[in-house]
């Protein structure tokens, strides 16, 4: 009977080593799909741009899948930083959505303007090898792709036209330079799109004015209407400093005296004066000052600003340098901020 019971449990384990072995020889044979080891042998190189990819588990294989498309284009799909930060600016205040006609056309603007990655891309096939590698196939059709990209530069160049057509109502503003800043940025963005268009084997209108002609343009107007600036009380020029530096940031020139051609004028009065705090072994001087920037063709005052603070040091000279310190500091700071955000509100929506 114990004979018989030991026989019948060394055919069971022989079953069991047989079905798993039967079962490793099936993943053994298992074989990889053909886009695996050669994509365009499924996807055919005259319709598809395409790339796989591989990771640890399906969301990683996918990325890597895009990454590796992405390579196809090369350094054609970088932007220069300065351009996409403002371009992703203009998208996310909505200074676009009125130039473009459709919602979906909105929609692929704003999913693209962060750069980050390629419209018309998808994962079209994934694959587990039954161990612990997932593979994955991205895929952007080119007739889709091209078919993105033209639309998404028709949709700048209509940007660029409406902004030229704005700037041209008062041709030597600050708002005519602003939009024409704006027209390079979006030229700059059109460089990205039209590279990737050719890449997919389509074709642009060559006549497209690049970013350069837009940013000799605003210089033509800048040369011409230098910022005066002209403050009373200065101290060796750094106040004036100061404010130049604000304006250089964003390419404008100044003046430290009028001239006929400054359309736009920065008032500054500076009043430093001593302080008396008897119980105080230091001395201290007080500094008020007070700007406005002034659009003289308009008459119109554009930007206020004043400052004021008190400062003190074992000797008068030196209170009043700290005054001057601490003025130069809060026009770096406080006046470049507001003049950055004046003029970003020129720059016009439709």
């Amino acid at each position: 009977m114990m004979l018989k019971k030991n026989i019948l449990l060394l055919l069971s384990l022989v079953f069991i080593l047989n079905s798993c072995a039967s079962t490793s020889t099936n993943v053994k044979k298992s074989s990889a799909p053909a886009w695996v080891n050669d994509v365009y042998s499924v996807f055919k190189k005259e319709q598809y741009v395409a790339a796989t990819g591989f990771g640890k588990d399906r969301s990683q294989a996918e990325a890597n899948a895009i990454a590796a498309l992405t390579s196809f284009f090369g350094q054609t799909v970088e932007v220069e930083k300065e351009a996409a930060s403002s371009f992703q600016q203009a998208v996310v205040n909505g200074v676009m959505d009125s130039w473009l006609d459709t919602a979906s056309m909105r929609t692929n603007v704003k999913t693209t303007s962060s750069f980050e990655n390629l419209m018309g891309v998808e994962i079209k096939e994934v694959w587990f090898d039954s161990r612990d590698t997932y593979y994955a196939a991205a895929v952007m059709e080119k007739a889709a792709g091209i078919k993105i990209y033209k639309e998404l530069l028709d949709a700048n160049n209509n940007a660029i036209a409406n902004l030229m057509k704005e700037g041209a109502k008062d041709s030597n503003s600050l708002q005519s330079v602003m939009c024409l800043y704006f027209a390079e940025t979006l030229a700059k963005i059109n460089e990205f799109y039209r590279n990737i268009i050719w890449l997919l084997g389509g074709e642009t209108n060559d006549k497209i004015l690049g970013p350069l002609y837009y940013r000799t343009e605003a210089m033509k107007i800048i040369k011409a209407n230098p910022i005066s600036v002209r403050i009373s009380n200065d101290r060796n020029g750094r106040l004036f400093s100061a404010f130049a530096s604000s304006f250089a940031e964003y390419g404008f020139e100044t003046s430290p005296s009028a001239s006929a051609r400054s359309r736009y004028a920065l008032e500054v009065e500076v009043v430093l004066s001593p302080v008396s705090l008897p119980a105080n072994p230091n001395v201290f001087s007080r500094i008020e000052l007070t700007a406005n920037l002034k659009d003289t063709k308009l008459n119109q005052f554009l930007i206020p600003y004043s400052f004021v603070s008190r400062e003190g040091h074992t000797s008068q000279a030196e209170a009043d340098n700290r005054c001057i310190f601490a003025a130069e500091r809060n026009i770096n700071e406080t006046f470049a901020g507001l003049l950055s955000d004046y003029l970003k509100q020129l720059r016009p929506k439709k």
